[in-house]
């Protein structure tokens, strides 16, 4: 027969931690986690289902106030920069998965702030190369003016970014899907079609994978330095000679300072008198 149970012992002391969260405490952290993720393929999901419900001469219209031409980021570039992202004309089952296999892997490797901001430069910075280039070309008789006025949406500069985040610093799943994204966009997409001719889709694709790799590379440059303000390995502290890594200044404990006293002080006889007596005859 059991005696009855420990008053101070807490009803649910042997229960996993997990099964007293609630399910909007989980919710709650995966929103906070893939927060720019599920942010972006939200938005991009819910512009197309508005893009889909549009008649045709509207879908026209926003596709051109959207897109990243010479002539728009020439007048107004925020908007469009900005609303490109989210609009594409075909393939809206395909971008979303394209997206989620790459956005959640980045995401998790780096954090929201930091992948929002290499995608965004991807992004930003693939569109004002592909399009500087063409307006170069225009100006130098090698192009119709007509290319000022290029229809250039989708979210593909971005994912690229994402997919250059996810295959340099996401864990061994997160590269296997990132290189799943890659292999689709390569070779059914052909992003890179047209390179040799500075096509502007191929053009845009390899600057914001470069802008991608080039933070990438100086975020995990960063990560392998030592902390500021703390000696490097196997070095002694600055302007502590002999000291190893990551020993305090302080001054030295009261046990060696009561060992150093007495090493200094003579030793008395076993059978000498109390202290200030003398020595015994």
């Amino acid at each position: 027969m059991t005696g009855p149970p420990d008053a101070t012992r807490p009803p649910d002391a042997t229960r996993p931690p997990d099964a007293t969260r609630p399910p909007d405490a989980t919710a709650a952290r995966w929103r906070q986690r893939y927060a720019f993720a599920t942010a972006y393929l939200g938005g991009f999901v819910a512009v197309e289902l508005a893009y889909a419900l549009l008649d045709p001469d509207a879908q026209t219209r926003l596709i051109a106030w959207a897109s990243t031409s010479v002539a728009n980021l020439e007048h107004e570039p925020v908007g469009p920069l900005l609303l490109s992202a989210f609009v594409t004309p075909g393939h809206l089952v395909t971008w979303p998965v394209l997206i989620a296999l790459a956005a959640f892997g980045a995401n998790r490797a780096l954090g929201n702030a930091r992948t929002a901001l290499i995608c965004l430069a991807g992004h930003v910075i693939g569109s004002l190369v592909s399009e500087g280039i063409v307006a170069y070309r225009v100006d130098a008789g090698q192009l119709d003016v007509a290319y000022r006025h290029l229809s250039d949406v989708g979210p593909s500069y971005g994912v690229v970014s994402a997919v250059v985040i996810a295959l340099a610093c996401g864990n061994w799943p997160a590269r296997a899907l990132a290189a799943i994204d890659l292999a689709v966009l390569v070779f059914p997409g052909h992003i890179f079609g047209g390179l040799s001719q500075l096509d502007v889709s191929a053009v845009g694709h390899l600057t914001a994978i470069l802008t991608a790799a080039a933070a990438a590379a100086l975020i995990l440059a960063r990560r392998g330095q030592p902390g500021r303000g703390q000696p490097g390995r196997g070095q002694p502290g600055r302007g502590q000679p002999g000291r190893g890594p990551g020993r305090s200044a302080g001054p030295p404990c009261p046990r060696r300072r009561s060992r150093r006293r007495r090493r200094g002080r003579a030793r008395r006889p076993a059978d000498a008198g109390p202290p200030g007596t003398g020595r015994a005859g």
